[in-house]
């Protein structure tokens, strides 16, 4: 029995379908549309002056803050254990949105949300340490689209029990805790990586039979396949022979890895086009984080939530289905994205930067709805294509 569960573990197949269990019920948060009404209604009673300019400030720089840090904790510790602190941080998160009060437990609120954002590098990279390199596509597009369907389902229910049903905010986010205690849960069961990008590159396990080397997907019938799947990656790493002296590696094995990795990124960021590119991406996501982070302040402005109808949760699953579907699309268009690349990113910018305008300027809290709209699905398809 033990055999037969330990080689369940580590087919591609079971690590994938936990992982994609995971993504599911940690975006599948029907409250985080209202956050903003929740905050400013009778539950928190908090102004909107608070909330825009005391708690929602917090999230931005602590998730700045930690970002670099939990990428390297996150390569250090083998993914598995950042996940879990992730599924800690959600809970701790709505634990306090539920039953704590005031501007400094508000705030306290969006520190934990910025570590569980942040350590959403784990959710992604997690699944590259235990498949092979052919499965690369597939179970990226397994995890990359149950995340969106989550978030699409999450907004239309949210908006349905709000709306129709008249749930209360305060019960959406215990709908929201029920379902990131899942996913916390679910993390228990993914298999621990024997492998990552940087600090365990090399292993005792790269002794591998000879000629099966080049094969890494056919690693059955060995003691852990995982540890196989990975040998492509460390590959350009080096003859193998040279890896397997492991005694002389602990000395001096963090310096080694940050030395390695800054060789990587001059490697990297020695190309032009790549260095624009990035700058482009980490600019966008920048600003698109901002967006993301204040759109609700915008849209209580526009049409007050104690005297309005509510839409977030509608537009929020439209902007996410209108997101897929552009992202989706990208793969089928027949352009030469070397000649046209730039075009296309300075065409979508210019119209992002239209909708911002849009938002900004406009009185009408419908015209601010189709402005997000463009600007979520525009930014979505930039994404892909860098």
């Amino acid at each position: 029995m033990g055999c037969w569960k330990q080689e369940e573990s580590n087919t591609w197949t079971f690590p994938t379908l936990i992982l994609c269990l995971y993504g599911f019920f940690y975006m599948m948060k029907p409250s985080e549309p209202f956050l903003t009404p929740y905050l400013t209604g009778p539950d928190k009673n908090l102004t909107i002056d608070e909330v825009t300019n005391h708690i929602f400030p917090v999230w931005t720089y602590s998730y700045l803050a930690l970002l670099f840090p939990v990428f390297l904790i996150t390569d250090y510790v083998r993914y598995k254990p950042v996940l879990l602190l992730q599924g800690v941080s959600f809970i701790v998160t709505w634990l306090l949105l539920l039953f704590a009060h005031g501007v400094a437990a508000m705030q306290a609120v969006e520190f934990f949300y910025g570590m569980a954002t942040a350590t959403e590098v784990a959710y992604y990279a997690y699944i590259y340490s235990v498949v092979s390199t052919d499965r690369y596509q597939r179970v990226t597009s397994y995890c990359r689209s149950i995340t969106l369907v989550a978030a699409t389902v999450a907004a239309v229910l949210g908006q349905l029990l709000v709306s129709l049903a008249d749930v209360s905010y305060f019960h959406l986010n215990a709908i929201t805790l029920a379902s990131v205690s899942l996913a916390f849960l679910c993390s228990f069961f993914l298999p621990m990586p024997q492998k990552s990008m940087f600090f365990h590159r090399k292993d005792v396990s790269e002794t591998l039979p000879g000629p099966d080397k080049g094969v890494p997907a056919v690693g059955s019938d060995g003691p852990s396949s995982c540890q196989e799947d990975k040998g492509s990656v460390s590959a350009d790493r080096g003859p193998t022979p040279e890896q397997q002296p492991d005694n002389a590696e602990p000395q001096n094995h963090v310096l080694r890895v940050l030395v390695q990795l800054s060789k990587d990124l001059r490697d990297c960021y020695s190309s032009r086009k790549l260095l624009y590119w990035s700058l482009w991406w980490a600019l966008a996501t920048a600003g698109f984080n901002q967006v993301l982070n204040y759109i609700q302040v915008l849209w209580d402005f526009r049409a007050p939530s104690h005297s309005s109808a509510v839409y977030n949760g509608a537009v929020e699953a439209i902007a996410t289905f209108l997101s897929s579907v552009t992202s989706f699309v990208v793969q089928y268009m027949k352009i030469n994205w070397d000649l046209f690349g730039e075009l296309a990113l300075g065409i979508f910018s210019a119209i992002d930067a239209g909708s911002l305008l849009l938002m900004h300027f406009t009185t009408n809290i419908w015209a601010c709805y189709a402005g997000y709209l463009i600007f979520k699905a525009c930014y979505m398809l930039l994404i892909t294509i860098a």
